[in-house]
């Protein structure tokens, strides 16, 4: 897997996703998965394009559920060929729907998956509709848990803070929870 900064790869053609990626729950990795196996089915290489920090934590001092470098080890587990990481910030914030979109099309996206949720560029003008206008977009509806509620990195934090480890084990997947709870500030006592 090769990482690169925002505007530096550029391919003949690639599956690409783009998000925050927050953990890579259960409902990122159903999306990520399915980008994955459509990059197999038509031969081009599988871009994942995510931010650090995610943009809930830069903008609203969220608790970030996963570090760079674990979100990395993750997408390399799960088969990304490549990873442009962009540092969410002020400058990041500020740039056009027309930008982010002359940098996507360096990668010749044959594809790109996203929830249907997704919005980009400055004041988050940039929807699917936009990205439809120049790309293939295909949506993957967003994972609901036994409860019937849609699963989120939001939802997550808001578990883990009221100390419902369990439901949060279930949403994030157990091999995430184990590592998570190695480093977390959150106490399992009551």
């Amino acid at each position: 897997m090769e990482i690169h900064t925002p505007g530096t790869l550029k391919l003949s053609a690639s599956v690409l996703t783009i998000g925050a990626l927050d953990g890579i729950h259960r409902g990122h990795q159903a999306l990520l998965l399915k980008a994955k196996e459509r990059a197999e089915q038509l031969g081009v290489p599988f871009v994942v394009y995510t931010f650090d920090p995610p943009p809930k934590v830069f903008l609203r001092n969220s608790r970030q559920l996963m570090s760079l470098e674990e979100k990395l080890h993750r997408l390399m587990g799960i088969g990304a060929d490549h990873v442009i990481v962009g540092s969410f910030n002020e400058a990041f914030m500020k740039q056009e729907v027309p930008d982010f979109i002359a940098e996507l099309q360096k990668m010749n996206p044959v594809e790109i998956w996203e929830g249907p949720n997704f919005l980009f560029g400055k004041n988050r003008k940039g929807t699917i509709e936009v990205l439809r206008r120049f790309f293939k977009v295909e949506i993957l509806q967003p994972l609901t848990c036994e409860q019937g509620e849609m699963i989120s990195s939001t939802r997550i934090r808001k578990l883990l803070q009221e100390g419902n480890y369990s439901q949060a084990h279930k949403l994030l997947g157990e091999d995430y929870f184990t590592s998570f709870l190695a480093a977390s500030p959150f106490s399992l006592q009551a």
